[in-house]
C-alpha cells in the first residue's frame, strides 16, 4: 500500500491488464458519452525508419552545448547536476525502442 493507504500497481500482481475487447467497449462507451477518443497508431500504420549513416564524424561536444541556450544550461545544471562528457550516435531503432 502506499502512504496514503491507496492500493496501487504493486500491490496488486495479480490485476490482469484488459484484453482488446475491453478496451474497444472502453472505447466505444467513451464515444457514447461524447468524450473525444483517439486510438493509439497500430505498428502499421507508423512508417518504418530507414537508418541512414550521418555523413561526417560526429559534433564536438563544446559545439553541441553551445547550441544550448544559457538558460537551458543553468536549468539543467541546476535540476540534474548534468554534466556533458560525450558525444554518441544512437541508432534510430534505439530510440524507437522507447515509444509506445
Amino acid at each position: 500500500m502506499s502512504p496514503s493507504g491507496e492500493a496501487t500497481p504493486s500491490d496488486e500482481p495479480d490485476a490482469v491488464w484488459p484484453d482488446e475487447s475491453a478496451e474497444a467497449q472502453f472505447l466505444g462507451e467513451a464515444r457514447e458519452r461524447g468524450e473525444p477518443v483517439s486510438a493509439p497508431p497500430t505498428p502499421a500504420a507508423q512508417p518504418e525508419a530507414t537508418e541512414t549513416e550521418p555523413a561526417g564524424p560526429a559534433p564536438e561536444l563544446d559545439e553541441l552545448v553551445g547550441r544550448l541556450p544559457p538558460a537551458v544550461r543553468e536549468t539543467l545544471d541546476e535540476l540534474f547536476r548534468a554534466r556533458f562528457v560525450r558525444v554518441t550516435r544512437l541508432p534510430r531503432k534505439t530510440l524507437a525502442a522507447g515509444k509506445g
